[in-house]
């Protein structure tokens, strides 16, 4: 009699390992969303329903984020680390907002009243860059990021720091942003940043990276703009999708929200051996 070896029905096979991956992707994706997820949300809402008469519309998102942040360190889903991040966002992107809204250069408006806030900006406009930078920082956190490659640290500071610059300064003078964003292939082109779903670093190069995230805010931005939350000029009579060649501006944005990041936490170079280590543990595993 032929004895049959039994089969081995969870035989991790390399299309296991992809779809297992693919979702413990998107589940740390969406943990590092919250708060951007959570902003958005009220912000669509808010858009259909809204009852209380006593309160703007933009104070009532400016207390609801407040509220959600202590909600998240209260509980502990966020560090107190990433809710620096935040008000450092907070204050740069106010700043930006204060110059791009002023009535000389209107790059964009928010055409709801409001109480809180500073000349032509509703303080909780800050935030949604805020939600950028948070993202940024949880994701660094639960994805574990690792680089290859990474540059000099002050090259990266004095990169962002003309990206910050050319914001403002383009309204007067040449836009750079084109030799801008040439500067950040050379800095960036080899990067290759290292992120783990479970076992094994998987990666890829940065600036795709960057460029899908510039992406996605780009689709938010419709949203958001479809919401009634700001305007862009050509959405002054009557919405419409948010031109293609903003998403230059969200990749430079991305760069300047990563570069801050990394100024508190610091970029961890990726071990070939450390590497070597979980394949061949996960191989093992398997």
């Amino acid at each position: 009699m032929v004895v049959t070896p039994a089969t081995n029905h969870f035989e991790v096979t390399p299309l296991k390992t992809f779809l297992h991956e693919f979702w413990l992707f998107g589940i740390k994706q969406a943990s590092a969303c919250i708060f951007g997820g959570f902003l958005l949300a009220m912000i669509i809402i808010t858009r259909f329903w809204y009852p209380i008469e006593s309160l703007y519309r933009y104070d009532f998102l400016f207390l609801a984020a407040v509220g959600f942040q202590i909600f998240l360190l209260a509980f502990r889903l966020e560090s107190p680390k990433e809710a620096v991040v935040i008000l450092i966002f907070h204050i740069v992107a106010t700043i930006m907002e204060l110059f791009k809204t002023s009535d000389g250069i209107r790059s964009w408006q928010y055409p709801e009243p409001f109480v809180i806030g500073i000349g032509n900006v509703p303080l909780f406009a800050g935030f949604m860059y805020s939600a950028v930078g948070s993202y940024i920082a949880r994701v660094w956190r639960i994805f574990d990021f690792r680089y290859s490659s990474y540059p000099p640290l002050w090259s990266t500071v004095v990169l962002v720091s003309l990206i910050y610059i050319n914001f403002f300064s383009h309204h007067y003078v040449t836009d750079i942003r084109w030799l801008l964003i040439a500067a950040s292939l050379i800095l960036f082109g080899r990067v290759q940043i290292y992120f783990r779903m479970n076992r094994v670093h998987r990666h890829m190069p940065l600036v795709v990276g960057w460029l899908l995230v510039a992406l996605f805010i780009w689709f938010a931005e419709n949203l958001a703009t479809f919401a009634n939350v700001w305007v862009y000029p050509a959405q002054q009579n009557h919405w419409q999708l948010v031109s293609l060649t903003k998403l230059v501006a969200w990749y430079l944005l991305m760069l300047l929200s990563f570069v801050l990041v990394s100024l508190v936490n610091r970029p961890v170079i990726m071990q070939q051996p450390l590497l070597q280590a979980e394949l061949a543990t996960s191989e093992n595993a398997a």
